[in-house]
């Protein structure tokens, strides 16, 4: 075992302090947002965008992804391709701004192709129940003065299943179904593979034995971490049940360990309680966790951290820039 204090340095150098190094044989990877359901201003909802080679490509679209998507200055217009790991709300909530808004003929829109959407049984019907629910807003803007484009505002969208489900310019997207819980099937995770380099996005799940396969020499591991603290969890069945849909610190390591990435990085982080007299643990406790079964290469995600993935792993994280 690598002592702590040196996988903390390792980390630490990971940390590039100057402009972004990107040969274009590298795959980007942004956290759009790395929160889960609660509303909060810190961390946008789920949301991860990945560049490789000439494609853009979002993995779900959770709540504020347009506004992180502009705070790059990305045109929304320039994703075509979104795919979902599941349905739940806090994953999906941002498709509508993503979809109406990059079709505006503005600088942060400009979309005149088809958005196109790939993701679990029920994406289809998803999708064309947005359509008619904003239909008004369509209509009027096709029909008024700037007469926007139908192309712009189609959808083309495609439930899938486990494999290969995007393949272009060099760049292969699979899903591989991950478990999150009995009742909440399917949901995907994703591996994107390009230039010999590669990244997983597992989506929710809690440990997920297919996740390992697909995750084998994967470069770079993003995982969801969903952490409680153990007096709730044995005072309240109902927070037990929500835990175990998804991965705790300890068990992410575990699979870490068994993977073995250049990086690990969490995502999701869903500092969790259902009672308001027992706070949620911090941020600040995720790595001690999971050192408790992993010594390698590890981050906690923040929103609008940037990973290179090249001959080195390089991290980033999001500086504002002064006004």
């Amino acid at each position: 075992m690598i002592p702590t204090i040196i996988i903390r340095m390792i980390s630490v150098l990971l940390i590039f302090l100057g402009p972004m190094r990107c040969d274009a044989q590298a795959i980007k990877v942004i956290l759009l947002g790395t929160g889960a359901p609660n509303p909060g201003i810190e961390r946008f909802g789920p949301s991860t965008l990945v560049e490789a080679g000439t494609e853009k490509l979002l993995f779900d679209a959770g709540r504020g992804a347009s506004q992180r998507l502009w705070q790059l200055k990305i045109p929304l217009g320039e994703v075509k391709a979104l795919f979902l790991t599941h349905l739940h709300s806090d994953h999906v909530v941002g498709i509508p701004d993503l979809w109406l808004t990059g079709w505006l003929p503005t600088p942060f829109g400009l979309r005149t192709t088809p958005l196109q959407v790939w993701g679990p049984k029920g994406t289809q019907e998803m999708m064309s129940s947005l359509r008619k629910a904003y239909q008004w807003d369509i209509r009027v803007r096709a029909e008024g003065p700037g007469h926007l484009p139908e192309s712009g505002i189609a959808i083309a969208a495609k439930d899938i299943v486990q494999g290969v489900v995007y393949e272009r310019n060099g760049v292969k997207v699979t899903a591989f179904e991950v478990d999150h819980g009995p009742n909440l099937k399917p949901a995907f995770g994703y591996r994107i593979d390009y230039a010999g380099r590669s990244v997983i996005i597992s989506g929710d799940t809690r440990p997920s034995e297919n996740l390992v396969q697909f995750a084998r020499n994967a470069d770079v591991v993003i995982h969801e971490v969903m952490a409680a603290r153990p007096e709730l969890l044995s005072k309240s069945a109902a927070a037990r049940g929500i835990v175990s849909t998804h991965t705790s610190p300890e068990e992410a390591g575990k699979i870490f360990e068994r993977v073995k990435p250049r990086l690990a990085v969490y995502t999701h982080v869903s500092l969790f309680t259902t009672d308001p007299s027992i706070p949620p643990p911090s941020a600040e406790e995720l790595i001690p966790r999971t050192r408790t079964t992993y010594a390698g290469p590890l981050e906690v995600g923040e929103d609008l951290m940037t990973i290179v993935i090249g001959d080195t792993v390089e991290v980033q994280r999001f500086t504002r820039p002064a006004r």
